[in-house]
């Protein structure tokens, strides 16, 4: 079966041979015996048509070749001058923390502080480390099946586990998935932009100005900012715009953290027909005893607790890019990538509790699905957060050409698997992808509903379904028995998977039988 090139999966030998002894741990002597007779056979039982390893560790890049190839291939000396994704990877270990963390960080953010008000403190302090903990094992997963197989494509991957469906259905929902990203981030744009441009100018009452019309407004910042950095054909070097991109979100975690202890609890909405002094007073009205409304609530279930479940297992998606940043790492093991992800993970998970904690302990019960809104209702020309919804634009429109680049690769994977890199089509991609984003922004108000089904879908099979599906198909079982720990507990992480995909689909379904959209959309 002639469905991939064999560029596509093998960048670079000497960064394989470190990786495979890191990516099977249970096997001290994996080195030597990994590629040996017994995985053969393992092998032939998951990949049809292919002939597995049969000689030493160094042979793994053939090794991955050898679906994608007609004929057998039995050296590898020859197979060290292709790549990957045709480049060397050249990017530096904290460029690729950014990268990751930019990946990770979303829109979400927005509404953890929302998610915290329907499940309390330490409720969702337990969920959100769960959902950390789980989203470091999936990781880990795929890159121990990297380090097995010598593959650092999550579709290839799919295509080593179940041939072409696997590689199709794992394109597919990984370019479902960020297309709804995308549609996510360029929605903020479409909505907070012309309110950020109106803040500034004082234009209480819009008179339909071009410039205050956010399908223009998402126009221009797709052609001016996103389409050229789109363009870049290596990820790593968005490293410093994802850096700039979380340094935004940092300055927002701050001054949520500045506006929670001066902001008065209970706070008065702000109207145009009263002075300030008169909302101080009234606001900072004392009385004997606190206010029930301002006391924050440890554990807290009502009818919306249900949805901050699926926000916050989507909180952590990052899984697309993992193996293409893993692809580009300079001098990359299975343990550096680990590592990589580790603190990029941690780094969000203490942004996403205390963005959440001060968030929810500046309005309590009265915070709103999209934070900066709430802020809105206390002074919608406070200059802070004007500020603050200028950073947030920029670390979203920042992070939508990290999106952007596994829904390309996929793209490639399944409609051009043969081809070797071409400047036009890499071109061409970016401009339909980007064109079908904008005109779903523009022309369909209620898409994020259906990506909401998609989401719900797509993201509990990138997370938790596929590393663990493919990890049961792809380890030979002479390794790896079905009884073994490792593999038992890949059987519950996909059955965790699966929960969470049935749970989502019935609060989304719901939510839509009830007429009501109160489920944020998140990352």
């Amino acid at each position: 079966m002639s469905e991939d090139k064999p560029a596509d999966t093998a960048e670079t030998a000497p960064a394989e041979v470190n990786a495979i002894p890191n990516g099977k741990g249970h096997d001290p002597g994996e080195e030597i015996s990994a590629k040996t007779p017994p995985a053969e056979g393992g092998g032939k039982e998951t990949v049809p048509n292919s002939t597995q390893n049969a000689s030493p560790h160094r042979t793994e890049n053939a090794e991955a070749n050898l679906p994608e190839g007609q004929e057998f291939l039995s050296g590898v000396d020859d197979k060290k001058t292709t790549h990957f994704t045709d480049f060397e990877g050249k990017t530096s270990f904290g460029m690729s923390v950014f990268n990751l963390g930019n990946a990770i960080m979303g829109s979400g953010i927005l509404g953890l502080a929302y998610a915290m008000a329907n499940t309390g403190v330490v409720l969702f302090l337990v969920l959100l480390t769960v959902v950390a903990v789980l989203s470091s094992y999936s990781i880990h997963l795929l890159l121990k099946l990297s380090g097995i197989v010598g593959i650092r494509a999550y579709e290839q991957l799919g295509y080593r586990a179940f041939g072409t469906p696997g590689k199709m259905a794992a394109g597919i929902a990984i370019t479902l998935q960020n297309i709804g990203a995308m549609s996510s981030y360029l929605y903020i744009v479409k909505y907070e932009f012309p309110l950020v441009i109106q803040a500034f100018l004082r234009v209480d009452k819009p008179a339909g100005e071009w410039y205050l019309n956010g399908n223009y407004l998402v126009m221009i910042v797709s052609v001016a900012v996103i389409f050229p950095l789109a363009l870049m054909k290596q990820l790593g070097y968005l490293g410093y715009t994802s850096g700039f991109s979380l340094s935004c979100m940092v300055f927002f975690l701050i001054s949520v953290i500045y506006k929670k202890f001066n902001t008065p609890c209970p706070f008065s909405d702000f109207a145009f027909n009263s002075t300030a002094s008169m909302l101080n007073v009234s606001a900072m009205d004392p009385g004997g005893d606190p206010d029930p409304s301002c006391i924050p609530k440890m554990a807290n279930l009502n009818s919306q607790t249900a949805y901050t479940i699926p926000i916050l297992a989507f909180a952590f998606v990052c899984h697309p890019e993992v193996l293409p940043i893993y692809t580009e790492l300079r001098n990359p093991t299975k343990k550096k990538m680990q590592h990589v992800a580790n603190i990029s993970i941690a780094v969000m998970y203490c942004m996403y509790f205390l963005a959440a904690l001060f968030g929810y302990l500046t309005f309590y019960g009265e915070v709103e699905a999209e934070l900066l809104h709430t802020y809105s209702r206390i002074d919608p020309y406070d200059s802070l957060i004007l500020c603050v919804r200028v950073a947030v634009l920029t670390a979203v429109t920042l992070t939508v050409p990290i999106v952007l680049f596994p829904v390309r690769r996929a793209i490639n994977q399944m409609a051009f698997p043969n081809k070797t890199f071409n400047w036009p089509r890499h071109i061409a991609i970016a401009v339909v992808l980007l064109t079908f984003i904008n005109l779903l922004v523009i022309f369909a108000p209620n898409i994020l509903g259906i990506f909401g089904i998609i989401g719900a879908t797509s993201a509990p099979c990138l997370i938790f379904i596929f590393p663990a599906v493919f990890y049961l198909r792809i380890v030979p079982k002479e390794e790896e028995p079905m009884t073994s720990f490792p593999k038992v507990v890949a059987v519950c992480f996909a059955t965790i998977g699966v929960l969470f995909m049935i749970m989502s689909l019935s609060f989304i379904i719901m939510d839509w039988t009830s007429g009501s959209s109160n489920a944020s959309s998140g990352h």
